[in-house]
């Protein structure tokens, strides 16, 4: 199963669709779904390869990522929609947004965090370095706990999806014309080491909505020490989604 449902919501619920960063799981987004449920639907996508999915094979390119995530959401009933993703999540959730608005089944909006803008690019080879190489980026990043950091068993389980992810979003490329009819507010932190804040900026070529952007202060997980702020971007998405006019 690709979308975890942590939380009942109501039948008339707005859409709220979570996008896990580079080696995370669906749970990351629990405390997201009891903030917003019921009054939200949140989903959190579980990506092949990690927890319960761990022993399917990754999907190392992004575009085919894009494609499967799209056919799931396009199973489901229609209402509207907002997409948050954090790091290769902002990617992704970007790029599955436009092929569902290539069906007249996009979002509202695309909340990206913690990521450049889609055509913006950096040599990163992060995929090919040995599984120390990968452990170091991950405690420079800091987006992983110190106790699962030394835990040798949850680490081998947890290489292989990482190697998989960063190998999806490094090899990932986004054609500079590409753009998307629905919002996007963008998310950075002013010393995240993987995107500056220009680059966080040059997200707002890629859309023909409004455009937002907001700096806060950390690195590129920013958003642990900023949850309420976070949580209200969320909370301003969503309330803009359950206005619209319906389709």
């Amino acid at each position: 199963m690709w979308l975890r449902r942590y939380h009942p919501a109501d039948a008339d619920a707005v859409r709220l669709v979570c996008f896990p960063h580079a080696g995370g799981s669906a749970s990351f987004y629990h405390p997201v779904s009891a903030r917003f449920a019921p009054a939200a639907e949140v989903l959190s996508l579980q990506y092949p390869g990690r927890q319960d999915r761990r022993k399917e094979p990754c999907v190392e390119d992004l575009g085919r990522l894009a494609d499967l995530v799209a056919e799931q959401l396009l199973a489901l009933d229609d209402r509207p929609s907002v997409f948050f993703g954090h790091s290769m999540g902002a990617a992704l959730a970007f790029e599955t947004a436009w092929r569902l608005e290539q069906k007249d089944a996009g979002p509202l909006t695309v909340i990206a965090s913690g990521r450049r803008g889609p055509s913006t690019t950096r040599a990163e080879e992060v995929h090919l370095r040995d599984d120390d190489g990968i452990v170091a980026e991950m405690k420079r990043l800091n987006g992983t706990a110190a106790g699962v950091l030394g835990d040798e068993e949850i680490l081998r389980m947890a290489l292989p999806a990482l190697r998989g992810d960063y190998r999806a979003i490094e090899t990932y490329s986004c054609p500079p014309e590409r753009t998307v009819r629905c919002g996007i507010t963008v998310l950075t932190g002013d010393g995240d080491p993987l995107t500056t804040v220009e680059e966080a900026e040059s997200w707002r070529e890629h859309t023909e909505g409004p455009f937002r952007l907001r700096v806060f202060t950390g690195g590129h997980f920013f958003l642990t020490q900023h949850l309420s702020a976070v949580n209200g971007e969320i909370a301003d998405a969503l309330d803009l989604a359950r206005s619209a006019p319906a389709s």
